[in-house]
């Protein structure tokens, strides 16, 4: 638990076998029970200025064989990228979660159960998020394809950055992670982000209590 928590970018289950001399599918194992510990609730509403954007996770389809390329696979496909979400209030908590898409329909429920009423929430100009200010939110918008990033105050610049953080975990120490198992590494993550700015003996007290339930091994093999 001390070395998954201390990691700034996680610790793979090949190393875990090595620190404590076990086999690797063990490490494994242990690491699930622990991501286990992180799931996210919706207990504390996220206020003041929220920024949501997505992400799309999967191979770049340049890196495959002609032969394993999949077609119409560019921008927001989810042909063979996992869409995730996220959601993050500026000097505050973050959200994050897989998707089954980027649609309005999908993404305004999650809004609503996570986001207080009243909340400024900065986007990009994806249009799922044009019923926003027909929810009880004010709506700010920058436009990424006309190359505008910041426009005053509106930005989503914060979770882009957890959106980098995100990825180097994944491409450099996980090196693939699978959909089924996917959510469990975005919790380990977010649990991570939060408490960036503890102490790793308050970070490991933390985590140590939320391990206040039982585990088993059909637990984990259950999808997230």
């Amino acid at each position: 638990m001390y070395l998954i928590s201390s990691h700034k970018k996680g610790v793979s289950s090949h190393q875990v076998s090595r620190d404590i001399n076990v086999t690797q599918k063990t490490a494994w194992f242990m690491l699930q029970k622990i991501r286990s510990l992180y799931s996210q609730s919706d207990s504390e509403a996220l206020t003041g200025t929220v920024e949501c954007d997505e992400m799309y996770l999967g191979g770049a389809e340049k890196n495959k064989h002609e032969s394993k390329k999949t077609e119409g696979t560019q921008g927001r496909s989810t042909k063979t990228k996992k869409p995730i979400f996220g959601m993050i209030q500026r000097k505050g908590n973050l959200v994050a979660m897989t998707v089954k898409d980027t649609k309005a329909e999908t993404l305004m429920p999650i809004i609503k159960q996570f986001v207080a009423e009243n909340t400024v929430v900065y986007t990009d100009e994806l249009s799922s998020y044009n019923r926003l200010s027909k929810e009880n939110f004010a709506h700010g918008v920058v436009h990424h394809y006309d190359n505008e990033f910041v426009v005053g105050d509106i930005f989503t610049n914060t979770i882009e950055g957890f959106w980098s953080h995100f990825k180097k975990m994944v491409f450099s120490i996980y090196h693939t992670v699978s959909k089924k198992y996917l959510q469990r590494y975005i919790d380990e993550d977010v649990f991570r982000w939060n408490t960036r700015k503890m102490s790793e003996s308050h970070r490991f007290n933390d985590m140590f209590a939320k391990a206040i339930g039982i585990c088993s091994y059909k637990d984990v093999k259950k999808a997230a």
